[in-house]
């Protein structure tokens, strides 16, 4: 029996939700070196059914702690279960089942729902987080620096839906890019899977994937950033400095559209060409606005090609000033790549093509400033379709992508938590946790060009990272694991300080230079990371963010048989 005063040992660090029957399921203890023997603990049998030894081998945390490894990919049956260090402790709770990660991914994608702007949140789809309307965003006054020969500054604009940024209640294009972009890749990725997906959300009764349904809100609001004389597009939507941390339908101030951006317009056109052939068989009308948004959108690009958003110059200029997330890009040509390759693919036009032939191939982990390898998935993806791709071209970005997706699995087993994030510390910066998810999107797509098992066990362990066996001992998914983020630098969070955070959120994780001047305890990369809402450094919520991490948990539930 186990002894009921064993005590919880949080230098046990695990995947706190739990494993796939078939998947490497391994602990990392730390500081515990005369520890040899571990056993787990069956919750519904209420006896031992595994017992095993610790690796002797033992690695290094940055913090220079000790850790060692413990094995027990031999448990594969279905169960609630707790690992125990005899004498020592025992772990928080998890559990073996052929569709563990089915409620955190439909979350990753419901937390969209959440961050809609211009609506209220009824009960029936929100549950206790349900909430009056907030911002309708159609009284958006044009702020000087968006001004035009057919929209003046200081007209009153609508530009209603699309989702809050992050933490704060602004709408950001560059920021929506990536965003729609990565939603609209796993749909591509996976149709079988999200046909039947029900996220229970107000429009789950039609006939239209509710993934769609979801990133159709904010493609709505995008299409409204878009001038629809020349076709430029605005980059965000925003008040002149951020809201205090109140409601939605608190949060009062006055709203502006700022100036059009090159890389605005191109993430917009590279969003639009793609949403087309996905929409095409749901919204044939959509599907035909969408596609001639996006050459419109291009166009206006190849004739404003260094049209760079500025903040600083743009309020040394204009009145009021901006202080809001700039999402400021000095390098677009990723941008150009991105579009060019959406654009091909759908249009199958030679003259995107030509922006292609000479493009730089080497592998760029996506982020919202780096976005080429958004249009190479995506060029993958359809290879097979295209007749106009040439086979050397694109064994070449194969070869890319499988050496890169090699490269982040390179030193992973000295590592202390066995994740490719920690084989690179200059990975712990703003928003680690999407690096992480990113790095994972990496070695699925190597899985699917490869089929080697190599790749999609390197995604799981980034998973087990996100989920625990990090350097916090942290799921730093809100509401899912047994030790998750309670206090999120997310202003629908802490409105509402008498409920728990809103569920399905990953955080940014930790961030070696902790911008926020909130108390760390520590300073080491790794655990840099504190659970406050003052911390916007390392506790804030992102849809961009949130994407990745959707990609990879719903693309796990995909691909299990």
């Amino acid at each position: 029996m186990i002894d009921e005063n064993l005590r919880l040992d949080e230098s046990i660090r695990l995947n706190q939700l739990g494993f796939y029957p078939n998947q490497k399921k391994q602990a990392v203890i730390l500081n515990h070196e005369d520890a040899n023997e571990f056993l787990i603990w069956d919750l519904g049998k209420k006896e031992f059914v595994l017992e095993g030894q610790l690796a002797e081998a033992a690695t290094k945390t940055f913090s220079r702690k000790t850790t060692r490894i413990a094995d027990f990919t031999a448990l594969s049956e279905a169960g609630d279960y707790v690992f125990v260090l005899p004498g020592i402790g025992k772990s928080y709770s998890f559990s073996i089942c052929p569709t563990i990660y089915q409620e955190v991914a439909k979350a990753s994608l419901k937390a969209y729902y959440f961050q809609r702007a211009s609506v209220a949140l009824d009960e029936k789809y929100a549950g206790i987080w349900a909430r009056p309307l907030g911002h309708p965003d159609d009284q958006v006054i044009i702020h000087p620096s968006a001004e035009s020969n057919t929209r003046k500054h200081g007209a009153v604009f609508s530009s209603p839906k699309g989702w809050y940024d992050a933490g704060d209640y602004n709408k950001y294009v560059v920021n929506s890019g990536i965003t729609v972009g990565t939603l609209l890749s796993l749909f591509e990725d996976y149709p079988s899977y999200f046909k039947k997906l029900n996220l229970n959300i107000p429009e789950s009764e039609d006939q239209i994937p509710d993934l769609l349904d979801e990133i159709k809100w904010n493609l709505d609001w995008m299409l409204s950033m878009q001038d629809q004389v020349d076709g430029g597009v605005y980059h965000k939507l925003t008040t002149a400095k951020f809201e205090g941390m109140v409601a939605p339908h608190k949060a009062v101030s006055q709203r502006y559209l700022v100036a059009k951006s090159t890389s605005a317009t191109l993430d917009f056109a590279a969003v639009m060409a793609q949403a087309s052939r996905v929409y095409r068989s749901f919204f044939p009308e959509e599907s035909v606005m969408y596609l001639k948004a996006a050459e419109k959108a291009w166009g206006w690009a190849k004739d404003n090609p260094d049209m760079l958003y500025q903040q600083t110059a743009l309020n040394d200029e204009f009145d009021p000033d901006i202080s809001t997330g700039a999402y400021g890009d000095v390098n677009i040509q990723d941008e150009r790549i991105w579009a060019a390759s959406e654009l091909f693919i759908t249009t199958h036009n030679r003259s995107y093509w030509e922006e292609l032939v000479d493009a730089d191939q080497k592998f760029h982990l996506p982020s919202w400033n780096q976005v080429s390898w958004l249009g190479y998935y995506s060029l993958l993806r359809h290879q097979e379709h295209i007749s106009l791709l040439p086979q050397e071209w694109m064994a070449t970005l194969k070869i890319n992508l499988l050496s890169a997706a090699r490269t982040q699995l390179e030193g992973i087993e000295s590592t202390a938590f066995r994740s490719p994030i920690e084989t690179d510390v200059s990975n712990f910066k703003w928003g680690s946790n999407a690096i992480a998810a990113n790095q994972a999107i990496l070695l699925l797509y190597a899985y699917k060009q490869s089929s080697d098992p190599i790749f999609l066990e390197g995604a799981l362990s980034t998973l087990d990272y996100i989920l625990g066996k990090n350097g916090t001992g942290y799921s730093y998914v809100t509401g899912f694991g047994s030790k998750t983020p309670l206090h999120p630098h997310h202003r629908l969070a802490v409105a509402r300080p008498d409920l728990p955070p809103l569920p399905g959120f990953i955080v940014g994780g930790p961030n070696s230079a902790q911008q926020d001047g909130c108390s760390y305890s520590s300073s080491f990369p790794d655990e840099s990371y504190i659970d406050e809402s003052c911390s916007y450094a390392s506790n804030e919520i992102a849809i961009n963010w949130n994407a990745p991490f959707a990609y990879l948990t719903n693309a796990l539930e995909a691909i299990q048989p």
